[in-house]
């Protein structure tokens, strides 16, 4: 079996065990809001951004409203995030940046995003992805690791990875790649620790059969 039919069988594992339907483990209503917390989800579980975010979009309804707002105030409600004072920094840099720039609209190309303070490709892809529904491969730690263990990519470098994963993922299944992967990698390929023996791909992955064959 070549790399072009294994993804495809890959692929094929993953929307029968996942389906087909957009997940965002972020919790939002609206642009803004997902921007922001995938700002705070820097070095952060999803879950415990979902944590704060109830309290800081309760406060800070608007772009206007977060880049007015308070440095000290801003850190003390997302300080358990960890980093907080740097992403505080970015939050009221951003939203200066979006009300001055943008209206207070959230932008959707991936020029205009990644020229907002804290926010790089990845955030940037997350927008693009799961507002405006643009095909857009996000590379954060699950997707990376994972898409190394199934042999689809050597890359380390996030943004080579995201390069290498365009040109072999089907463009309509870009957005899904990210959203099982993070599934998979949160419940069975764990790091350390992957549950090779339970997981649907380990016929297809090299990294499965050499535990196995080990």
């Amino acid at each position: 079996m070549n790399q072009k039919e294994r993804i495809k069988r890959i692929i094929e594992e993953l929307d029968r065990e996942y389906g087909t339907e957009y997940v965002c483990y972020l919790e939002h209503e609206n642009a803004l809001e997902l921007l922001i917390a995938t700002i705070l989800s820097a070095q952060c579980t999803d879950a415990r951004v979902n944590t704060v975010t109830p309290i800081l979009f309760e406060k800070y309804k608007t772009a206007v409203d977060f880049a007015n707002a308070d440095l000290k105030e801003l850190e003390e409600i997302i300080r358990p995030l960890g980093f907080y004072h740097s992403k505080a920094v970015n939050i009221i840099g951003c939203c200066k940046k979006l009300s001055e720039e943008y209206g207070g609209e959230v932008p959707s190309s991936l020029e205009d995003l990644t020229s907002l303070p804290g926010v790089g490709r990845k955030t940037a892809n997350v927008i693009r992805g799961n507002i405006y529904n643009i095909p857009s491969i996000v590379v954060d730690t699950h997707v990376g690791r994972i898409s190394r263990k199934l042999g689809i990519t050597k890359k380390e470098d996030p943004k080579e990875v995201e390069f290498d994963l365009m040109k072999k993922i089907p463009k309509d299944h870009w957005i899904l790649w990210n959203i099982h992967l993070i599934t998979l990698g949160r419940s069975i390929c764990k790091a350390p620790n992957p549950k090779c023996q339970e997981c649907f791909l380990r016929s297809l992955c090299p990294t499965g059969q050499a535990r196995e064959d080990g």
